[in-house]
């Protein structure tokens, strides 16, 4: 049986894949800064709905690491600075200061990935051209899963846009069962928090009294 096969690639998911990967790039740069030249890449997974990024860092991350983190990363992306590519020799572009995945076995020539003057990897995966594309980047969460091993998941595009307003329908769902608007929230459910403490605290005691 002859036949002939033609490969197509779909381009929305190559292209979110490819802003998930590059926003991986500038993620890995924004955590040695802040965290410290420790920092090294120990796994990674790069799909079109979203990336995660295993990295060699000894404590939880603070609520503010998380947030100059991301403030970082979006910072870049609005900076819209050029991604490009070349290739060279393995020495010289370690020399160059490019950074490399712990263990991984390279060619002599690699393939290496420059973001503006902000970050260099060796990297052979698809990415956008600037990192205007990205769009945004959303720090989603981020835990620990070995000893000295972190784990930082995020969202990209159109991924984190859809997240964010998922975010703004709850609270004005929870705005309108409440009768007030998000700056609102935070005092009336602890106000019914504590009404709901002293209610508690009352039955507890009559049923006392009745026993």
């Amino acid at each position: 049986v002859s036949g002939v096969v033609q490969a197509v690639v779909e381009s929305d998911s190559r292209l979110a894949a490819a802003r998930n990967h590059t926003a991986t790039h500038l993620l890995h740069e924004a955590l040695r800064r802040i965290l410290g030249d420790h920092v090294g890449q120990t796994g990674s997974l790069v799909a079109p709905e979203r990336l995660r990024f295993d990295f060699s860092h000894f404590t939880a991350l603070d609520a503010q690491q998380r947030r100059d983190i991301e403030a970082m990363v979006n910072e870049r992306i609005r900076a819209d600075m050029p991604v490009g590519t070349f290739e060279e020799d393995l020495e010289r572009a370690k020399q160059m200061g490019a950074q490399a995945l712990f263990g991984e076995k390279y060619d002599e020539r690699v393939r290496v990935v420059k973001i503006g003057d902000y970050s260099l990897e060796l990297c052979g995966g698809t990415h956008v051209t600037s990192t205007g594309q990205i769009g945004q980047f959303d720090f989603v969460s981020e835990s620990g899963i070995a000893a000295g091993t972190r784990r930082a998941e995020a969202l990209t595009g159109t991924e984190a846009a859809a997240v964010a307003r998922h975010h703004r329908d709850l609270l004005e769902e929870i705005g309108h069962l409440l009768n007030a608007n998000s700056e609102q929230l935070p005092r009336q459910i602890r106000d019914l928090l504590d009404r709901n403490r002293e209610l508690e605290k009352n039955l507890s005691q009559a049923r006392q009294r009745m026993a």
